[in-house]
C-alpha cells in the first residue's frame, strides 16, 4: 500500500498486475503518450462547502473516455491489431481517434446524425473514418455492431468491449492514490450507457479486495431527465425502451448498454440514481465553470446540478467528504456554450 501511494497518478501502467495487459513489450516512449494529467484530483469550497473534483477535462482528448480507449488500443497492439472500430456520441469516437492516432491506429468511428460539430470535427482531424448513422445512438452501436463482426475489426463500443470497463477503472486508483490514501465518502458519477460507473466501482472493489481501503465510496448515478434509463429501472426493476433527448448527448443513450452492471453497482455502494433537467444542466454549467474556471460540457455540469439538488439535504452533511467527477470538457459542444 506503502509503495503504491507513492506511484504518479495518470500512469496506469507503472502497476501492471491491476491489469489484463501484458506491458513487457510496450517501449516507454510509448507508453508516456497515454498519460494523463498528475494533479486531476482538486480541492475546491463554493458557498462554505467543501468538496474535491476530479478533473478529466485537460486528458489527451479532453474526456474521462481516454481511460478505456488507451487500454483497448494497447491490447490492440499486442494483439498484432491495426484497426478499431466504434459507436459514439462524440467523447469516445474522439478519443478512440486520438490516441489511435498517437499509436499509429486505424480509427473507424459510427456516430448519430445530431452528434455535436465540434466532436465530429475532433475526430475527423485525428484522421479517423468517420460514419453519420442516419438515427441515434443506439443504432449506431447496432450498425457498429454488425459491421465490425462482418469485416473482423477490433471493436471498442462501450461495455461490448470489457475493456472499457477496465479501463475506467484507473480513476479509482488515481483517487486513491491522490488523496494517498483518504478516498471520499460519496462520488457523483454522470451515466449514459452505465460503463464509467461500473469502472469507478471496479477500481474500488479492487482496493478493497487488496485491502488498501475499509468500505466503499457510495456512488450516485446522475442522468438526465430525457435519458433515464437506469433510473427508472432502479426504481421499477423492469427495463423499459424510451428513445433519448437531452442536451447532455455524452450521457444520451436509450438503451445503455451497461445498464444491470450499472444498477448493481450503485446498489452495491449504498448509493442511488438521481435525474436533472436540461434546464438544471444549463444552468450548472454556467454556475461551474464560473466558479471553478473549468470548462465543462453538459454530462459533467449534470453532476453539479445533482450535487447542488442533495446539498440540503441529510445525505450531505457536513462530515461527508464528497467528490464530483468531471468528464469532459466544454470545447466539445460549442453550441451548448453558446
Amino acid at each position: 500500500r506503502k509503495d503504491f501511494l507513492s506511484l504518479t497518478p495518470g500512469k496506469f501502467w507503472l502497476y501492471p498486475d491491476l491489469w489484463p495487459v501484458n506491458f513487457k513489450n510496450f517501449r516507454d516512449d510509448l507508453l508516456v503518450k497515454l498519460a494523463l494529467p498528475s494533479d486531476q484530483l482538486l480541492k475546491y469550497n463554493i458557498n462554505k462547502r467543501e468538496f474535491w473534483i476530479l478533473d478529466d477535462t485537460r486528458n489527451p482528448t479532453l474526456s474521462y473516455k481516454d481511460r478505456a480507449s488507451s487500454l483497448v488500443t494497447l491490447k490492440a497492439l499486442q494483439l498484432g491489431i491495426t484497426e478499431i472500430a466504434a459507436a459514439s456520441t462524440g467523447n469516445a469516437g474522439s478519443s478512440l481517434a486520438g490516441i489511435c492516432a498517437r499509436l499509429d491506429l486505424k480509427a473507424r468511428v459510427y456516430v448519430p446524425k445530431n452528434i455535436p460539430e465540434a466532436k465530429r470535427i475532433q475526430i475527423e482531424a485525428y484522421g479517423a473514418k468517420l460514419i453519420i448513422v442516419d438515427g441515434d445512438y443506439d443504432k449506431a452501436f447496432d450498425v457498429c455492431l454488425e459491421e465490425s463482426k462482418k469485416n473482423n475489426w477490433y471493436n471498442r463500443n462501450t461495455a461490448y468491449n470489457p475493456l472499457t470497463i477496465e479501463g475506467k477503472k484507473s480513476a479509482a486508483y488515481d483517487i486513491f492514490i491522490s488523496s494517498q490514501g483518504n478516498i471520499p465518502d460519496v462520488i457523483f458519477v454522470p451515466v449514459g450507457d452505465g460503463v464509467i460507473i461500473s469502472g469507478i466501482y471496479k477500481g474500488f472493489k479492487e482496493l478493497l479486495a487488496l485491502g488498501w481501503i475499509d468500505k466503499l465510496p457510495k456512488l450516485i448515478a446522475i442522468q438526465s431527465t430525457g435519458s433515464d434509463s437506469l433510473f427508472r429501472y432502479l426504481n421499477t426493476g423492469k427495463f423499459e425502451y424510451k428513445p433519448a433527448n437531452t442536451i447532455a448527448d455524452s450521457i444520451s443513450a436509450g438503451a445503455p448498454r451497461n445498464l444491470y452492471m450499472a444498477a448493481d453497482v450503485v446498489k452495491e455502494s449504498k448509493g442511488f440514481a438521481i435525474v436533472v433537467t436540461d434546464e438544471e444542466i444549463l444552468s450548472a454549467q454556467t454556475e461551474f465553470i464560473m466558479q471553478t474556471g473549468i470548462l465543462s460540457e453538459p454530462s459533467s455540469a449534470s453532476v453539479y446540478a445533482a450535487y447542488k439538488k442533495l446539498l440540503s439535504t441529510d445525505m450531505l452533511n457536513s462530515s461527508v467528504s464528497i467528490l464530483l467527477l468531471i468528464t469532459g470538457n466544454g470545447l466539445k459542444d460549442i453550441a451548448t456554450l453558446r
